[in-house]
């Protein structure tokens, strides 16, 4: 693993990390829930919010060129005290991604806006890997797996009849998850990068055009 790599990943990725999951605690508390803030979530520290193997597989993922797929520990939200249950229960979820985006965007501006003399291969090599990683959580935490946001928005979207037929069918998908995550490391092929990539790449490259005009 090359170390100075490593050095300029490892800022990008608490960045990107600790604003998804304050801005999920942010807007619940701003509709009701206190429940980020009073387990300490509500922070821009980094460290409450690290999950380990979340935080390996972004960098396994970010230095190995594929994308760039993690999370973080979920932060704690009661829909309870929300007002609109189903609605609200989708702005926080969409709070997340949403912030990834917001981030990229602001990197991305930035890094145009930059003199050319700032512009140093170590600089311009953070910004875009900040710019890539924010747009692959914003990317993984779409997608509808327990216990991903996707997976939240697309309970809070289904009928309330359907809801117990669909918990059930979504069973045993976060094993199966994990298990497509693993087998990237440990087949002599890229399994689950085959599967997501279809989906991936035109997202990467759509916010990539918003950016810099240019696919």
């Amino acid at each position: 693993m090359d170390l100075n790599l490593l050095l300029i990943i490892l800022p990008a990725i608490l960045i990107a990390l600790t604003v998804h999951e304050f801005a999920h605690g942010w807007v619940a508390f701003r509709l009701g829930d206190p429940t980020a803030r009073d387990a300490g979530r509500l922070t821009l520290n980094p460290f409450p919010h690290l999950d380990p193997l979340g935080t390996l597989m972004l960098i396994i993922t970010t230095m190995s060129g594929y994308g760039s797929f993690g999370w973080a520990k979920p932060v704690p939200v009661n829909p309870y005290n929300f007002t609109n249950q189903k609605r609200d229960d989708i702005l926080v979820s969409c709070a997340g991604p949403v912030s990834n985006i917001l981030l990229a965007l602001v990197f991305g501006y930035t890094l145009r806006l930059l003199p050319g003399s700032l512009l140093i291969p170590g600089v311009l090599f953070f910004f875009k890997i900040c710019i890539a990683i924010n747009i692959g959580i914003a990317f993984f935490n779409l997608i509808p797996v327990p216990p991903l946001d996707g997976s939240h928005i697309l309970a809070s979207l289904i009928p309330d009849r359907l809801l117990p037929a669909y918990y059930e069918k979504m069973r045993y998908a976060p094993l199966i998850f994990m298990g497509l995550l693993i087998a990237d490391w440990v087949l002599p092929f890229s399994l689950f990068s085959r599967i997501i990539n279809p989906f991936y790449k035109p997202f990467a490259a759509f916010w990539n055009f918003i950016i810099f005009f240019k696919f």
